[in-house]
């Protein structure tokens, strides 16, 4: 892999906390508010969701929401999926660094 030809840094924050493995496939898409039949429909399909993961083994992933402001000013929001072990951290609450690096295509 070549060497980076800009590299931009960015420092932000980050809450660990645990979700239920199956639960990542419940989500809330922009195009679900679009009408209010279309919040209908997601709620339904998050119901039968919700039934599915009734009837399985739970398992926890540790995740972390990672919230940094970009250079442009615009909040961003990150999910980081750690798996079933939670980091080597003393708080939930942690400070993080964002690292973004532009490569020429190869």
């Amino acid at each position: 892999m070549s060497q980076p030809t800009v590299k931009v840094e960015f420092e932000g924050k980050a809450k660990i906390g645990e979700m239920m493995g199956n639960f990542k496939a419940i989500q809330l898409k922009p195009e679900d508010f679009s009408s209010p039949l279309a919040l209908q429909m997601a709620l339904s399909r998050i119901y039968s969701e919700l039934m599915n993961m009734m009837n399985q083994r739970q398992e926890l992933h540790y995740v972390a929401d990672v919230k940094f402001t970009d250079s442009m000013g615009n909040p961003i929001s990150v999910g980081v999926d750690f798996g079933d072990k939670i980091p080597p951290l003393s708080k939930k609450e942690v400070k993080v660094k964002i690292t973004i690096e532009f490569y020429d295509e190869e």
